[in-house]
């Protein structure tokens, strides 16, 4: 996968693949979030990407990013809450 948004690629790490399998989150939806998503910075590098998808009832799905000199997707969390 490639961000058109932060134009790197996209490597998803083992417990996030893990957690797209459990909370029902294809390829096509994590890339959707990531590029055009919401984002909240933690950092320079770390950050939530996050959408909502009204035909889903689990509130927003979010990503935790780091953007290294690819995006490392960490993990993927539904049912997110933005402070």
């Amino acid at each position: 996968m490639f961000s058109l948004r932060f134009q790197r690629k996209i490597v998803v790490s083992d417990h996030a693949k893990i957690r797209m399998i459990e909370r029902d989150i294809s390829d096509v939806i994590l890339l959707e979030v990531i590029d055009s998503g919401e984002v909240r910075y933690k950092d320079d590098t770390h950050l939530w990407a996050f959408k909502e998808y009204p035909v889903r009832h689990d509130n927003l799905l979010c990503a935790v990013l780091v953007l290294e000199d690819c995006i490392v997707v960490k993990t993927v969390m539904h049912h997110f809450t933005v402070l």
